[in-house]
């Protein structure tokens, strides 16, 4: 009998945490055929960045100008979106492999000014 108490609390734990990293949100979603954040802002891939490298290119002034697209500490891969650790130990959001990013330019949810910006950057689409 005992046994049977702890594996079907086992089961029971097992089945909470598979809960629990389903009803994880989205890191994005899809506005006019591009990503955009949680705020409705686009979302950009740059061209250095190497499709799963697991890395961004992009640091230091580069991502004052083009913020990426934060992952926490607890979120997890899921589908299409991968995580990779930035050189500053942060966690940032890549879609089919390419780290996605903000542009500090865009003032509101639509705006899409740094796409094809200096022939490297361009809008994230699914």
């Amino acid at each position: 009998m005992r046994l049977s108490i702890r594996l079907a609390s086992v089961a029971a734990a097992t089945l909470l945490a598979a809960c629990a990293s389903m009803s994880q949100p989205m890191p994005a979603k899809v506005a006019d055929g591009a990503l955009v954040g949680p705020g409705g802002m686009s979302l950009y891939t740059f061209d250095r960045d190497p499709a799963g490298a697991g890395k961004s290119v992009c640091n230091g002034p580069c991502a004052a100008n083009w913020p990426p697209l934060k992952a926490g500490m607890d979120a997890n891969a899921m589908g299409d979106w991968s995580i990779v650790v930035r050189d500053d130990g942060s966690r940032q959001w890549a879609y089919k492999g390419k780290p996605v990013y903000y542009w500090a330019k865009d003032a509101k949810p639509g705006d899409r000014t740094g796409d094809g910006f200096n022939s490297v950057w361009h809008l994230a689409r699914p």
